[in-house]
């Protein structure tokens, strides 16, 4: 640990050396004012300034176990297995968004229904019961469904929102998640309040959340742990902050009743000018302490990454190092993206006491003539993996003994630039993850295909 941490910090100060030499972004000091726009003032009216948008997207993933393992579902008595694991969904989203009522207090609603198609219904493709395809109890896939993605009403003040109802929200310790045919949402009530220049602040209530791959609303489970446990309610809070003109900063607090209490930090510095030489460095923080009636049991845990980006013109290479400090996974909510983390890849490299190191490359075609035309490349190793001092039940992972992993990965996307596919993007990856006995995400290979158009209605 000592080595790669010294390694990381030996990495951050040559290149803020380096950075430094050239033309500067602007360090300034952004002073803390009311905000000059008044967006509740500039209210048009809840129909005047209604619309109705949508996206569709095929989403097509094909993964294969290696070294032995095999994938396997249950049918008419028989269990079959396979290495082979293949996913096909056509998913689309049709929102309606009104707009505010004019006067102090503006009120407006979003409503979103979301539609699957599941174009490969084959049970010895799909393997199992709703994992990304929804099925069946008897595991055959559901042909076609429809669920009501978002349902919610606004009140606003200025520039403070109340949300009540289905939303979306995005935030490090609660974050719908977007990585199939449809996203995740979550049911309760949030407040947004950007009545300062630099300052926001966000704060919800949650009781259910609307899974990617499911019609019906559930409780809150935990991302990695074994024994079932459900949470009633999961309450957040977080500030963000824009002290200078180079810097951002985040502060976050959770609660998933019952389960744990979750803290966030992270800053994020933008040094020299990309030009010549730009330098960013992220910093993100989580600790997570058990709480309530301990349902995930004991957790004390301790979780950082600091990533650091040199960009010169179209290239951008990067080096992370991220650490767990603490006998269990660094854990957070199912069917959410609430991990803010540099190595969270396929694999979350989020281990018992795990250490791990990712190099990746970013090349933007845009500087050579195809603006929206992208290509990464990156490798990340896990080490040290260790549950061996666990004493709970909530997590599998006593057997973990000096575990480690890697990942590599090559992507491309493309984002059309003009014409009436314009914002249309495609994402093709293809991923490798090899793994040593017991660590959790085995050995995989899997190639995702991503199109996704976005269309206007109204």
């Amino acid at each position: 640990m000592k080595k790669a941490s010294t390694a990381v910090f030996a990495i951050s100060a040559i290149a803020l050396s380096v950075a430094a030499q050239a033309e500067p972004t602007s360090q300034a000091f952004v002073p803390t004012t009311l905000a000059t726009a008044n967006a509740q003032s500039d209210a048009k009216g809840f129909l005047e300034d209604s619309k109705i948008t949508g996206s569709t997207r095929n989403w097509y993933a094909n993964e294969l176990l290696r070294r032995g393992a095999n994938f396997s579902y249950n049918k008419n008595g028989g269990t079959y297995s396979d290495p082979r694991r293949i996913n096909w969904v056509q998913g689309t989203i049709v929102d309606y968004t009104s707009g505010y009522t004019q006067g102090t207090v503006g009120f407006a609603t979003e409503l979103a229904v979301y539609n699957a198609v599941a174009l490969d219904r084959e049970s010895d493709d799909i393997m199992g019961k709703n994992n990304r395809t929804l099925t069946h109890s008897n595991g055959d896939a559901v042909g076609q469904w429809s669920k009501m993605g978002l349902g919610n009403v606004k009140a606003r003040i200025s520039n403070t929102t109340l949300t009540a109802g289905r939303q979306t929200l995005n935030t490090p310790v609660l974050a719908y998640i977007g990585n199939r045919a449809l996203p995740s949402s979550f049911e309760g009530v949030s407040i947004l309040s950007e009545e300062f220049n630099n300052l926001s602040f966000t704060a919800g209530s949650f009781d259910r959340v609307s899974p990617r791959s499911e019609q019906s609303l559930t409780k809150f489970t935990s991302e990695y742990s074994d024994n079932g446990a459900k949470a009633d309610r999961v309450d957040m809070a977080g500030v963000d902050y824009k002290p200078f003109n180079s810097l951002t900063t985040s502060f976050y607090a959770s609660n998933v009743e019952d389960f744990w209490h979750q803290y966030y930090f992270s800053f994020l510095h933008e040094l020299g000018d990309t030009d010549v030489l730009g330098l960013s460095t992220n910093l993100n923080y989580y600790k997570t302490k058990d709480s309530g009636q301990r349902k995930m049991g004991e957790i004390d845990n301790d979780t950082y990454s600091l990533s650091l980006t040199a960009t010169h013109k179209a290239h951008s290479f990067s080096v992370s190092y991220q650490e767990v400090e603490g006998d269990t996974f660094f854990d957070y909510v199912h069917d959410s993206n609430a991990i803010f983390l540099a190595n969270s890849l396929l694999s979350d490299f989020n281990g018992p006491n795990e250490k791990s190191v990712q190099l990746s490359y970013l090349l933007n075609m845009a500087d050579y003539g195809v603006p929206g035309l992208k290509f990464n490349i990156y490798q990340a190793r896990g080490f040290d993996i260790d549950g061996t001092h666990y004493k709970g039940t909530a997590y599998n992972v006593r057997d973990m003994d000096g575990e480690t992993h890697y990942e590599y990965g090559i992507g491309t996307s493309y984002t059309m630039q003009s014409g009436p596919l314009k914002a249309s993007t495609m994402r093709a990856t293809y991923t490798t993850h090899r793994a040593s006995a017991e660590q959790i995400d085995g050995s995989i290979n899997e190639f995702r295909l991503v199109t996704t158009i976005p269309f206007n209605i109204l």
